[in-house]
């Protein structure tokens, strides 16, 4: 499975689940149009852009393009690529009838055409053993041991340091330790936890 360094924004779940099955990535789910009015989530994807980037994989319908055009706009265009699908007609499997303009999102699309897809919106392909190496990166063991998680206080503690990371507040643990690993080495992070 292919490293890509930068953050993949994807629509919805399904799109998210498709993706993570055919690249090692940290890929952050717009909830459809619900990004638009989510300023916690919009903080933290130009947070993203600025440190690693981000690739736009959106539907190629109307609505994809509405959010892409909207996240556009809001994040400004400094380090964010796209992305593009091509137009196929026809259904996903898990849904009874096509969408309204009858094409397939993201979730129907072929692991050649996502790899495509993003292969042609520059995305930076890096082989997974030269990436930090799992003794450099920060872990749920590190979590632990921290009290951010499996401890008493563990939840008040995170919630603390999601608000003075100006991370969303419902940023769950997995989510918050992809975030963590983008943002920070495993000794900068520990250290300046450690120093509040």
């Amino acid at each position: 499975m292919k490293q890509v360094r930068e953050v993949i924004v994807v629509e919805g779940h399904y799109d998210k689940n498709i993706v993570s099955q055919i690249v090692n990535a940290t890929i952050i789910e717009t909830s459809g149009f619900g990004v638009i009015k989510n300023a916690e989530k919009i903080a933290l994807l130009r947070k993203l852009a600025d440190k690693c980037g981000i690739i736009i994989l959106t539907d190629s319908d109307r609505a994809g393009f509405f959010i892409r055009g909207r996240l556009k706009d809001m994040l400004g265009n400094k380090n964010i690529k796209h992305a593009y699908i091509p137009d196929i007609q026809g259904c996903e499997k898990r849904k009874k009838i096509s969408t309204k303009e009858g094409k397939l999102g993201v979730e129907g699309m072929s692991k050649d055409a996502i790899l495509k897809a993003l292969t042609l919106a520059g995305a930076t392909f890096e082989d997974s053993e030269s990436t930090s190496s799992s003794s450099t990166r920060i872990t749920k063991a590190d979590l632990f041991e921290l009290g951010l998680t499996g401890q008493v206080n563990s939840a008040q503690k995170r919630r603390e340091l999601l608000k003075q990371l100006d991370l969303p507040s419902l940023l769950p643990t997995n989510g918050l330790l992809d975030v963590l690993n983008i943002l920070y080495s495993r000794d900068e992070f520990i250290d300046s936890f450690q120093n509040n």
